[in-house]
């Protein structure tokens, strides 16, 4: 099988997506620091991320229309160039004396709509670039790049704000993102286009499609609730961190240790192939479990980062598992709604992990929600595997290679 590497569309799209991974890495704590120091307040800084994430999920499912209905290349492009805008106009913001909050509230709302329409445009732009045969290693090789980014982002973050200004660290993903659409430009993308109806009627195809195939709207509950316990862990595994297990130290060393197995797990995907990826995939999502009840117990703190290292390395290797299956499972030309829905779903529970958290948490005690969450992830994602169609689902048969003509042979 050739590499996917080899082909140059993927390898522009490759290096794309991994440039502007690289500049985006950095952003989250540049964001989080320049507006504290802007404002001081922690209020300031949830109205930033409330901008971005609305539109966000608003407007994620038209997205994925979009995204069906023209060429995924040309919307790809133009939400890099949006975003593009939207971080320089951040990041000169941000290197002005009086930076003002309205401003980047602004930018923020604009990114996150632009989000919304390129986050379903990744899997056609794989699909359109790679054959079927190398699109899990293809998957995977994007997920070791993004994952490396996300270990490395923070410490790229901390230096810029260090050494030049948070502005800087805008300035750099705004011109990563140009990269990223220069890139593109150049790059050939298969495109199947959808036949032309209403936005209404295409987002309820989009609906139907997800729907209709069992192993995949039951295992989107299940990663619903992931991300939800997800969110639970992170709003009160600091506070079990500082308090109970050692200071705040330990937190960055479990939130590394996440990193390292994300990436781990990437690796991995590029490697192994069990036989049925679906339910494989779902079941090592459970081992998130561990280090939830772990901090809810207060276990020693080498055992709970080594459980959420464990648990990310299950993540890390979900993902171009997942994203490889569904290219594969869904006709081309509705491939962005499916993706828009699985992203809807996902995000829309990480905001009500962090909203129920605090409250049950000063309700019945800290161990509390971290205790239900764990019940919850590994119920959910254990449960997937009493579905058919998760137990079912196999890789596809590799296309049959042509014989060689033997010259005087008969047919």
């Amino acid at each position: 099988m050739t590499h996917p590497l080899r082909a140059p569309a993927f390898r522009l799209l490759f290096i794309g997506r991994t440039v502007s991974a690289v500049g985006d890495a950095v952003v989250p704590v540049a964001l989080a620091l320049a507006v504290v120091r802007a404002t001081g307040s922690a209020a300031a800084l949830a109205l930033v991320l409330g901008c971005a994430m609305l539109p966000r999920l608003l407007l994620l499912p038209v997205g994925g229309v979009v995204a069906d209905r023209y060429n995924a290349r040309r919307v790809a492009i133009a939400t890099d160039l949006t975003r593009c805008a939207t971080q320089l106009a951040v990041g000169v913001e941000l290197l002005g004396a009086a930076p003002s909050l309205t401003h980047i509230a602004a930018a923020s709302a604009l990114t996150g709509a632009a989000s919304a329409f390129a986050l379903p445009t990744r899997s056609p732009l794989v699909a359109g670039t790679v054959e079927a045969a190398g699109r899990q290693r293809a998957n995977a090789l994007l997920g070791v790049t993004a994952n490396t980014s996300r270990l490395a982002g923070p410490a790229l973050a901390g230096l810029l704000v260090w050494a030049a200004g948070p502005g800087w660290a805008f300035v750099i993903d705004g011109a990563s993102f140009a990269l990223s659409a220069l890139l593109l430009a150049a790059t050939r993308v298969r495109h199947v286009p959808a036949p032309r109806r209403s936005v209404r009627a295409d987002l309820a195809l989009g609906w139907q499609e997800v729907g209709s195939r069992d192993w995949y709207w039951t295992s989107l509950l299940a990663h619903g609730v992931w991300n939800g316990a997800a969110a639970v862990l992170l709003t009160m595994g600091p506070l079990v961190a500082v308090d109970r297990l050692g200071g705040e130290g330990v937190w960055v060393l479990l939130q590394q240790g996440g990193a390292v197995g994300l990436v781990a797990g990437s690796l991995l995907a590029g490697r192994l192939r069990p036989p049925r990826p679906v339910l494989a995939a779902n079941l090592g999502l459970a081992s998130y479990a561990a280090p939830l009840l772990l901090l809810a117990l207060a276990a020693p703190a080498p055992a709970v980062i080594a459980a959420y290292c464990l648990a990310m390395t299950a993540l890390g290797f979900l993902n171009p598992v997942w994203e490889t299956v569904v290219q594969d499972q869904f006709p081309p030309q509705v491939l962005a709604r499916v993706t828009s829905y699985d992203w809807l779903v996902s995000l829309a529970a990480t905001p009500l992990g962090y909203a129920l958290a605090p409250l049950a948490a000063q309700a019945w005690g800290t161990p509390a929600p971290l205790t239900a969450a764990a019940a919850l992830v590994a119920l959910a994602c254990v449960g997937t595997a009493a579905v058919p169609g998760v137990r079912r689902i196999a890789w596809p048969a590799p296309a049959p290679q042509p014989r060689p003509e033997v010259a005087g042979a008969r047919p």
